[in-house]
């Protein structure tokens, strides 16, 4: 039986950027890189972000590889793979002559794209990009085209939530989720599907009903209150399991996903007031992603008015938090207030925070759907003895140039860390900041 050609990928440069392990991803098939793309790198090389890491890693990897045949047939790149070989710029392709301007970076890879789909006719070639743009003009010339699929989520419609509602339950293991030592063991609730770590339950018998989370280590489901933390209330059962869950210090990482008004970043600010002497800071962070391809460094000022305009939403929260109606509100104001002077809370924009130490910290991270799956294994691993890492945001609503909904940090945080000891998760889905908020988040 003859085997089948393997397919050739050729790499654009925003896929090395996302993943510098790239390379050993596509199995016994072959990928060719532009040499363009080796050009791109080299202004990519210096600088503390994840990008320029990527760059810096991808580059030593190579070099660590190459040999004569690097640029002619190419080099094995191990037992069972393909051979990984760069393309020097062939002449334009007289498609692209007229249709683009041909001294365009994305247009010189898909140049080379174009012939190597013409020069190996027998084999299928595709052209790797996160740029849909480059994508679509792929396309338009004959090159099959498509995204890095890696480290995407299949489905986000089956995405984890955390949360379930059981029906029909009996009615004394509801009673009893309201005495002594309110909790039940899991066996006493007939569920479907096994539950998974610290997942959350709304144990109902027709107008009786209990809220629940499920601890992995006692196989009890143990009852969950609504508790009042720095003025904040939950104002539904999903933000009551969320609080529940911020407040648990055996639980060191939480995320927490909603649209825009569901309390995400509110509920995970007052519970860390709330638990701040059990940790050393508060740091609160969050990933700048200008909406154009100028950084900060382009903005005028010192460093703190350049990010100010990106950290405005935390200080927002802190401010809904300092004028709660409540008898504590002078002092709850004095505290923070302190806080933020003694550095005890702190909030920065997350380039700024990766170089310190994260021990006994209790870590927020906002907006977490902008990061790449690798820029949220380099936060967490960072985490030192006693931190609590909280992830917050919104699947859909990405800023990242080259990120969706499938293939963001905080969708495949979800997906592979759901069932862990140490893990737990809560969607919230209902909008509290107001009822034009909640309107506008639906309809609009």
């Amino acid at each position: 039986m003859t085997a089948k050609p393997k397919k050739l990928f050729v790499l654009d440069t925003n896929v090395i950027l996302h993943d510098s392990s790239s390379i050993d991803q596509f199995e016994e098939h072959d990928i060719a890189i532009p040499i363009t793309v080796l050009e791109e790198l080299d202004n990519f090389k210096k600088g503390n972000e994840s990008i320029n890491f990527h760059a810096r890693e991808f580059v030593r990897k190579l070099d660590g590889i190459s040999g004569d045949d690097l640029f002619d047939n190419g080099i094995s790149l191990g037992k069972g793979r393909g051979k990984l070989r760069v393309v020097i710029e062939p002449r334009t392709h007289e498609r692209l002559v007229g249709m683009f301007n041909v001294g365009k970076p994305d247009h010189q890879i898909l140049n080379v794209a174009l012939h190597q789909k013409e020069q190996y006719r027998n084999r299928k070639v595709f052209l790797v990009t996160k740029d849909v743009n480059l994508r679509m003009k792929a396309k338009s010339v004959g090159v099959p085209s498509q995204d890095y699929r890696t480290d995407h989520v299949a489905d986000v419609s089956t995405l984890y939530s955390g949360r379930r509602t059981i029906e029909h339950v009996d009615s004394d293991v509801v009673e009893a989720m309201y005495h002594v030592p309110f909790e039940v063991p899991v066996d006493a609730v007939n569920v479907p599907e096994p539950l998974v770590a610290h997942e959350n339950c709304i144990l109902r018998n027709g107008k009786k009903s209990a809220l629940a989370t499920y601890d992995p280590l006692t196989q009890t489901l143990k009852r969950v209150d609504k508790r009042t933390v720095f003025g904040i209330t939950p104002r539904n059962s999903e933000q009551a399991f969320a609080l529940a869950t911020l407040l648990n210090d055996d639980i060191p990482l939480v995320s927490i996903s909603g649209k825009a008004g569901t309390g995400k970043t509110l509920l995970a600010l007052a519970a860390a007031l709330e638990n701040r002497r059990a940790y050393r800071q508060i740091f609160m962070a969050r990933p700048v992603v200008p909406l154009s391809n100028k950084d900060i460094g382009y903005l005028p000022g010192e460093i703190k008015a350049k990010l100010d305009p990106y950290m405005q939403p935390m200080y927002d929260n802190l401010s809904v938090i300092q004028n709660q109606q409540s008898g504590d509100k002078d002092q709850n104001a004095e505290q923070i207030r302190k806080m933020l002077e003694d550095e005890k809370l702190m909030i920065s924009a997350l380039s700024y925070i990766r170089g310190r130490s994260l021990n006994r910290i209790y870590f927020i991270v906002d907006e977490a759907q902008n990061l790449t799956p690798h820029e949220v294994k380099t936060i967490i691993t960072r985490a030192g003895e006693g931190t609590k890492i909280v992830l917050t945001g919104d699947i859909f609503q990405i800023d990242h140039p080259y990120l969706d909904s499938q293939s963001n940090g905080l969708t495949y945080l979800i997906e592979r860390m759901k069932g862990q000891n140490l893990y737990a998760h809560i969607t919230l889905e209902r909008g509290e900041r107001s009822e034009l908020s909640e309107l506008a988040s639906d309809l609009l």
